[in-house]
């Protein structure tokens, strides 16, 4: 997801542009200046371009997947979980059709999504649109920014959960790895004093502005990220229960909230473009895009599937929060919650990079470095400030991928595609295809966003609270 935003600054980085805490320790740049000119050594083998693709595509949100099938059904749930990463895919496809058409009428090498969306409007038959072709590249920037800070919100929640969890029960956690037994109890401490106290260590993380520095923090997230997802896999295909009881279409109200928490989980519609631009042979990014995107639906549908036939009507926000109460599991919620902690500088660097150089164009030079650091604590502690006002991690996940991402993903790239080959005799099919797809990802942010809302307005129920305290050994 970050790498939508990364054309948008002179410094930023193919491998801190995931939104997951996998990142690469690459350091080759695709900034708009020198991404049409990246050297033949730094650019990307096929296979190089494949791990990246896979690794921005795992996140908090894959985690969430097990209560995403709960949402819908067993059966409804993959189902549509399948048909929105084909859409998805379908519109990664269409905004590398676009940039590359935008490319060669403008003849440049390359451009990002912003400046597709701006370009296109400047040659839409729409004259308001022409003379605002601009506020097309604002409002990619701005639901950028936007979904970014929304993602460090949901780690600051998952830290805090997972980080509970750890601190509350290690008096009872064992050697012994037995499943987790249902039972409501109160938390010794509140949630939200964890958030606290995890603040001022990401404010000291974000301070760290060089991201030769971020690249080490970029590798640890990669390992800890890896063994924990072998060990999560290792625990949820034993001794699954019979799936009989479990149903195969839920209600509609929670089906609302499956579509936010999957779109959050797809949305890397963005990265498409910086990838096949840092290809040492651009042709063959389609190949990499369907090859990765597959392995990437069948990952998701096998840990949501599988979580949830395993876990039932328990399953939890996080994945992580269903393991056992035994040091084997606890670690793996710590080695994911570190691996989260250090992808926040690099999922943070966006929106920062966005915002702080126009905050720091308006003062004078001696108070540059005071403006950068505040600018800095202030997001962060706006993040903080979301996550502890709305402390249920399902309900803000499905809130951002319902109100950005299903803007950035399913509705902005059908319309894009209509306006910039309107001129060029496209095909009425096409045209109708693109306004369905629109059309859906419009309603999905209408009635998720609305569903989302809903139910952050009612009493919390604690055995369906994504609180660890929900659960004992």
């Amino acid at each position: 997801t970050l790498l939508l935003g990364k054309d948008y600054t002179n410094e930023l980085n193919l491998d801190d542009g995931s939104k997951s805490p996998s990142k690469s320790s690459s350091s080759s740049s695709i900034t708009p200046e020198n991404a049409s000119s990246a050297g033949e050594d730094n650019a990307l083998s096929l296979l190089q371009t494949l791990v990246h693709l896979l690794k921005c595509n795992v996140g908090t949100g894959l985690l969430g997947l097990p209560l995403a099938i709960k949402n819908a059904g067993l059966l409804v749930g993959p189902i549509s979980l399948l048909a929105i990463g084909i859409l998805t895919v379908h519109c990664m496809v269409i905004l590398l059709n676009c940039a590359h058409h935008l490319s060669q009428r403008l003849q440049t090498t390359f451009v990002n999504y912003g400046e597709a969306t701006m370009y296109s409007l400047e040659t839409c038959p729409n004259p308001w649109l022409r003379s605002h072709s601009v506020w097309g590249r604002y409002t990619v920037s701005f639901l950028l920014i936007i979904t970014q800070l929304g993602f460090c919100s949901v780690y600051f929640m998952f830290m805090a959960d997972n980080l509970q969890q750890i601190v509350e029960e290690v008096h009872v956690t064992s050697n012994t790895c037995q499943p987790r037994k249902f039972l409501v109890l109160t938390p010794i401490l509140d949630i939200r004093i964890y958030m606290l106290t995890i603040l001022p260590f990401l404010i000291m993380l974000v301070f760290i502005r060089n991201l030769k520095v971020l690249s080490v923090f970029s590798t640890m997230a990669n390992i800890t990220t890896l063994g924990s997802m072998i060990l999560i896999f290792e625990y949820i295909i034993q001794d699954i229960p019979d799936p009989s009881n479990l149903p195969l279409m839920a209600n509609w109200k929670t089906f609302l909230l499956f579509f936010g928490t999957a779109i959050f989980t797809f949305e890397g519609v963005g990265m498409v473009l910086p990838l096949k631009n840092q290809m040492k042979n651009p042709q063959h990014f389609p190949l990499v895009l369907y090859l990765g995107m597959s392995l990437v639906i069948f990952l998701y549908t096998c840990l949501g599937v599988l979580g949830y036939m395993k876990f039932g009507s328990d399953t939890q926000a996080s994945i992580t929060l269903n393991l056992p109460n035994c040091w084997l599991y606890q670690s793996v919620k710590l080695l994911y919650s570190v691996g989260i902690f250090f992808t926040y500088a690099l999922q943070f660097h966006v929106p920062a990079e966005i915002i702080i150089p126009f905050a720091i164009s308006q003062v004078s030079e001696s108070w540059a470095l005071f403006v950068d650091l505040s600018v800095r604590t202030a997001l962060v502690c706006l993040t903080c400030v979301s996550a502890i006002l709305i402390p249920r991690l399902d309900l803000v996940i499905s809130l951002v991928g319902s109100v950005c991402s299903s803007a950035l993903a399913l509705i902005i790239p059908p319309l894009l595609e209509i306006i910039t080959f309107y001129s060029e005799d496209i095909s009425y099919a096409t045209i109708a295809k693109d306004i369905m797809i629109s059309i859906l990802g419009l309603l999905g942010c209408i009635f998720g966003t609305y569903q989302a809302l809903y139910e952050l307005t009612q009493p919390i129920n604690h055995s369906m609270a994504n609180s660890t305290g929900v659960y004992a050994s």
